[in-house]
């Protein structure tokens, strides 16, 4: 299997001192994932809990739901010509009697930001697709204190990052601010694909009582996959995209970005989050 770092010479300039040293980085290559025997999708990613980012990335399809659905997860080998496996193809069967969507191309309705489609459509699809209903009752409740402690829970939990400075990440929170997993990948949507993807093996989708916290933006692509896995609440370092906040307004979502240190913007579903009522201002 491929290895989640790998090393590199560096020229090292440091105030006029030049030199040479090996470096650490992080490990990007493709995952080719195939449904049933038939390729689906391709996806730069660090190696690494790759059955769970091809579990994770059928549920935001809307292809699985729940454990039950999920019959195997192989590599597939002789990937390449000589017959060696590369362990960059996986290759899902879902169980008897579940019913694959038709999946074509045009999929990336609401997978990619690139797909040039209207966001209406986007929106449509999440909300045509999803079995996993946003609904926290009761209603999840969070302190903008306890927000305000993640971002530095999540850094701490970064393993890879301490040895590469070149990883995204998401972590799954309970709603008392308990980190319950964690996941490091060059691409924050895999990030999140393993994360939903580990919670669907061991059957504990919908992640209903759970908060998703990812480093950079939260882009609208994330907020799907967020909503397709019924998570309440989602918070990111950065900033959301519109499409996102739609996303979270018409599902229910509450979205909270520029989560630095104290200080956060609430997008959508400023209900969850207890807020002092003196200290609202308009």
């Amino acid at each position: 299997m491929g290895r989640v770092t790998e090393r590199r010479k560096v020229i090292r300039i440091r105030d006029g001192a030049v030199s040479t040293r090996p470096d650490t980085l992080v490990a990007e290559e493709p995952l080719e994932i195939r449904l049933n025997g038939k390729p689906l999708a391709i996806t730069m990613r660090t190696p690494g809990d790759d059955f769970a980012l091809a579990a994770g990335f059928l549920v935001s399809e809307g292809v699985l739901a729940s454990a039950p659905d999920l019959r195997n997860i192989v590599y597939c080998a002789g990937a390449t010509a000589d017959g060696s496996n590369t362990y960059n193809v996986v290759d899902v069967t879902t169980a008897p009697g579940v019913t694959v969507p038709d999946i074509t191309l045009e999929r990336n309705v609401y997978t990619t930001s690139s797909c040039g489609l209207c966001g209406k459509a986007s929106l449509d699809a999440v909300r045509t697709t999803t079995r996993h209903p946003i609904a926290d009752a009761p209603p999840l409740r969070v302190t903008p204190e306890l927000l305000s402690e993640l971002p530095d829970r999540l850094r701490a939990a970064q393993r890879i990052f301490d040895r590469t400075g070149g990883l995204h990440a998401a972590a799954l929170f309970d709603e008392h601010g308990e980190l319950l997993d964690v996941r490091e990948d060059v691409g924050r949507h895999n990030a999140v694909d393993k994360l939903v993807g580990r919670a669907l093996q061991s059957g504990d989708l919908p992640l209903s009582r759970t908060v998703l916290m990812v480093s950079g933006r939260a882009s609208f692509e994330l907020a799907q996959k967020a909503v397709m896995a019924g998570i309440p609440v989602l918070a990111a370092v950065s900033a959301p995209s519109s499409l996102a906040v739609d996303l979270a307004a018409e599902t229910g979502m509450t979205l909270v970005g520029f989560l630095r240190g104290s200080s956060m913007n609430v997008y959508a579903g400023e209900e969850r989050i207890a807020l002092r009522a003196a200290a609202v201002r308009a």
